[in-house]
């Protein structure tokens, strides 16, 4: 494979985004010129900016000003430059069409980018045309006569490489390469493989320039389609899944500018970890969130208890939310009394067999508890107002409002259709085991408190009490939700992040090899379910990704000696990085101390270093990379790398999930297994933050190895 061209640049006059002459053939000045485009593309952004900040927001009054300014705040921050990132990091040139003669070349980034006069400099990724820089190949160039990719460092364009991929040019500039496709596999590009490949310290970076043909086409799914992504490590899942949110806020701004992103994952180290790649694509709209902030977020109780493993997992279960919902409908009573309303000098009667039909038809409809309440009003108040006719009486729809609120039919409701609360109900349910199996009798509190005030909630209460919440009343909808490590949420979990989409899409992340909770799903189609979703639907799909572009061979090869034990159904992940890694396991005497020494040579090399430790050893661990003067920052789940400038990170095996490092150590393999509930689920944990490293791993163990482990391959 020809070396790309490679030289520093030197000044010269832009090029154009059309072009009817070959395409030079001195690197120097083709890079020159390809540097002079970035820096009038920096211009134009600049003067975009500065255009959106003159502005004045007058809407006409001062709530809609007050919007109107928000949304100016919001455009402006989209149009920041960031210094350290190229605004194009490729090019496509389209075929002359017949009889024209003019090649459009489009330069591709991460935003758009106009000129004065409205003319493109630079095409935001998301646009349509932009799809064959991610697709197009020699077996279909999708229009394109070429594909040119730029090396990049410290926001200058050191390198550019080019793949002719049709027509009858003459191939392009030096260092051109005649490649089938777009992938890292095969010696495809080393520009993209380096880019892929390249040492990170810090958040998660978007992968805008590297995305892969089978990860554009999850991300520019149509925004009613629900997708499932099962990924194996490295695939880059949740990238997609970001990218994807960004995809269809681009795509679909209006619509989801009203319903909203979120996007959930599994704990607040995750989220810093990956919090910057919306932002560095000019979306700054999207709220983040944990599985467990999603549900405090409905309630004002909080977490002040642990639930046993069991405990937890029978609250679990899918049939809760039938227990509740029989707990909450059960409140309604039978009308044993008729109904009697005095209006002037008459009273007028509603018979006790005619507010149990009423009664009945509003259960049956499907509305929640208090919407239905809200009926049960009107319905009385309709009732009074047809023996008023029957009697000769001429009401109008004020009187029918009038009765709706008087107090007779108010106290009439309240007795056989009383106003409740989550907490109330719940407490009820747990304290007296109503509607409860004789198996779900654990669940039963042996000292249950005086009021549901007092009560002491666990993280698995709160969603209980979410969907208690939702029964009274309907959570709203949003537009889109992107929920990653799906595979370790209860059903109950679920079913919390399906309503928040029930009438909008999601994009579910996960791996069913690196599910680690006593709840995790058996399959995607069981975890659709209670999302909400049917699998069976055309507008619900489920992807695979198995060609791994962030863990290294050696790697991976590893840590699939597991899969066997932990997913057999699964197919292996793929490594399609031309850079094996490095993987060295290393028996010592003291494993904290082995891990220090570990630590040490692996800060040697460039990037950032994961040490995962068992959760039990974290204080340990911590004092002894601080005796041997290791600078380093914890991630325990609550906050994140708060200084960029440590590259060290101590963290906890239950809180590595999702995370990703250049180099990993981990610490006593057998002790991380063995801190969970049961044998398979240690593994998968153990498969977990083997997977971390995209550069190098050092394993360091005192105790043998778990068995897979511990097998020659």
């Amino acid at each position: 494979m020809p070396a790309p061209v490679s030289r520093p640049p030197t000044s010269s006059t832009s090029t154009s985004t059309t072009s009817t002459s070959p395409t030079p053939t001195d690197p120097r000045a083709e890079l020159a010129a390809e540097q002079a485009r970035l820096e009038r593309a920096r211009t134009e952004l600049a003067r975009m900016r500065e255009h959106t900040l003159s502005l004045t927001a007058d809407g006409g009054d001062a709530i809609a000003g007050e919007a109107l300014a928000h949304t100016l705040w919001l455009r402006a921050k989209a149009l920041q430059d960031d210094p350290a990132t190229t605004l194009f990091f490729g090019r496509i040139d389209r075929e002359a069409a017949p009889g024209d003669g003019m090649e459009e070349r489009l330069y591709i980034g991460r935003r758009h980018v106009s000129d004065g006069h409205g003319d493109p400099v630079v095409i935001d990724w998301r646009a349509g045309v932009s799809t064959p820089f991610y697709r197009a190949g020699t077996h279909d160039p999708m229009g394109l006569r070429l594909r040119r990719r730029f090396g990049v460092e410290g926001g200058q364009i050191t390198a550019f490489e080019d793949e002719p991929l049709g027509g009858t040019g003459d191939g392009g500039p030096v260092g051109g390469a005649d490649r089938s496709s777009a992938g890292a596999s095969g010696g495809a590009s080393s520009i993209l493989a380096r880019e892929i490949e390249r040492p990170r310290i810090g958040p998660m970076r978007d992968i805008v320039a590297t995305i892969q043909p089978e990860q554009d086409e999850i991300v520019r799914a149509d925004v009613a389609t629900t997708l499932c992504v099962q990924g194996a490590p490295g695939t880059g899942k949740t990238a997609v899944g970001l990218h994807r949110a960004a995809w269809l806020l681009y795509a679909f701004r209006e619509r989801l500018a009203r319903t909203g992103v979120l996007v959930v994952g599994p704990n607040r180290a995750f989220l810093e970890h990956v919090g910057a790649v919306l932002p560095s694509l000019g979306e700054v709209s999207v709220r983040h969130t944990t599985a467990d902030d999603l549900v405090v977020g409905g309630t004002s109780a909080r977490v002040r208890a642990t639930d046993s493993t069991e405990v937890a997992r029978l609250k679990g279960e899918a049939r809760m939310a039938g227990v509740l919902r029989e707990a909450l409908w059960g409140a309604v009573g039978p009308a044993t009394e008729a109904l009697v309303v005095p209006r002037g000098s008459r009273r007028w009667r509603v018979p006790a067999y005619e507010v149990q039909d009423m009664l009945e038809e509003l259960r049956g409809r499907g509305v929640s508890y208090s919407a239905a309440r809200a009926m049960l009003h009107q319905r009385l108040a309709h009732a009074v107002m047809v023996a008023m006719e029957r009697s000769g009486d001429s009401p109008d729809d004020r009187v029918q409002d009038a009765v709706a609120r008087s107090a007779p039919v108010k106290a009439y409701v309240k007795a056989v259709w009383p106003e409740v609360k989550p907490g109330a109900v719940l407490a009820r349910v747990l304290s007296t085991g109503e509607h409860l199996d004789d198996d779900q009798q654990a669940l039963v509190w042996e000292e249950p408190p005086r009021t549901a005030a007092g009560a002491r909630w666990s993280a698995a209460d709160l969603v209980l009490l979410d969907e208690l919440a939702d029964l009274l009343d309907r959570t709203p909808s949003l537009g889109h939700v992107v929920l990653d490590e799906a595979q370790d949420l209860s059903p109950m979990q679920l079913r919390a992040v399906g309503r928040r989409a029930s009438t909008g899409s999601l994009t579910i992340l996960g791996d069913l090899a690196q599910g680690t909770t006593p709840w995790s799903t058996a399959s995607w189609e069981e975890s659709l379910r209670h999302l909400g979703k049917d699998l069976s639907a055309p507008t619900t799909h489920l992807e695979e990704l198995v060609r791994g572009f962030r863990v290294p061979s050696a790697v991976i090869d590893f840590a699939a000696r597991l899969l066997p034990a932990i997913a057999p159904d699964l197919a292996p992940p793929e490594s399609v990085r031309s850079n094996p890694g490095r993987l060295d396991v290393i028996p010592v005497d003291d494993a904290v101390a082995g891990a220090v020494t570990a630590t040490t040579d692996a800060a040697a090399h460039e990037g950032s270093v994961g040490v995962i430790v068992p959760d039990a050893w974290m204080e340990r661990a911590g004092a002894a990379l601080r005796a041997a003067g290791v600078e380093h920052e914890v991630m325990d789940g609550t906050h994140a790398e708060e200084g960029l400038g440590v590259r060290v990170f101590l963290v906890p095996a239950t809180v590595a999930k999702g995370l990703e490092f250049d180099q990993v150590v981990v610490v006593e393999p057998a002790a991380i297994a063995a801190a969970e509930p049961d044998g398979r689920t240690g593994l998968r944990r153990l498969y977990v933050v083997l997977t971390r490293a995209v550069s190098g791993l050092t394993v360091v163990h005192a105790e043998p190895l778990p068995g897979p482990l511990a097998a020659t391959p």
